[in-house]
């Protein structure tokens, strides 16, 4: 496989939030930093320092052709089964959505594949609360992920994917510059 052919898990994220704005990012490199990627940038940055977690490990799976860095790794040493490592993605709101879940999988399926055994558990944490929620990773995720990333693969420059039902996400969104969802339906007549 192709470096290019690799989809990034962050895409993931990307695309489930609208496949409009993967496309704009993926095609024409169109992200722009808002305030909503800047803080969550400085958030990032601003990572604990306490023990017990490795911090940012980058994977990649020719099997799964997907590769991506998780944010930190809990490694926790339990009596019945010894080193249990688990991913945690950290989000800067105060909710997390479908996506952010399916991302989550994604990092547990790349993990597992490293690891060479199951990662059932992951957590996504988040800034805006300072709460850590603990997401148990089902076939049903890991089937969704396999079906995202076959989508993403099939898309290609000539088709623009059309607007997601919630236009709410484009009032946050760093590629509006470039989709310009008012004017499109203006111009197309929506």
């Amino acid at each position: 496989m192709r470096d290019d052919e690799f989809i990034n898990v962050g895409d993931i994220n990307q695309y489930l939030y609208c496949p409009r704005r993967y496309y704009y990012i993926n095609y024409f490199d169109t992200i722009e930093m808002n305030y909503y990627l800047k803080d969550g940038k400085i958030k990032h940055e601003m990572q604990s320092r306490r023990g017990g977690w490795i911090k940012e490990l980058y994977l990649r799976s020719e099997r799964l052709g997907m590769h991506g860095k998780i944010d930190v790794i809990e490694v926790k040493n339990v009596l019945t089964r010894g080193e249990v490592l688990a991913p945690i993605e950290r989000k800067r709101g105060t909710s997390y959505h479908e996506n952010d879940v399916i991302q989550l999988a994604a990092y547990c399926m790349l993990l597992e594949e490293f690891l060479d055994r199951p990662v059932h558990l992951g957590y996504i944490y988040l800034f805006g609360n300072n709460e850590r929620y603990a997401i148990r990773i089902t076939d049903d995720h890991r089937s969704r992920v396999i079906q995202v990333v076959n989508a993403i693969r099939s898309m290609s420059i000539d088709r623009i994917p059309g607007f997601v039902e919630n236009r709410k996400k484009c009032e946050k969104c760093s590629t509006s510059q470039y989709c310009m969802p008012e004017e499109t339906e203006i111009l197309e007549g929506g």
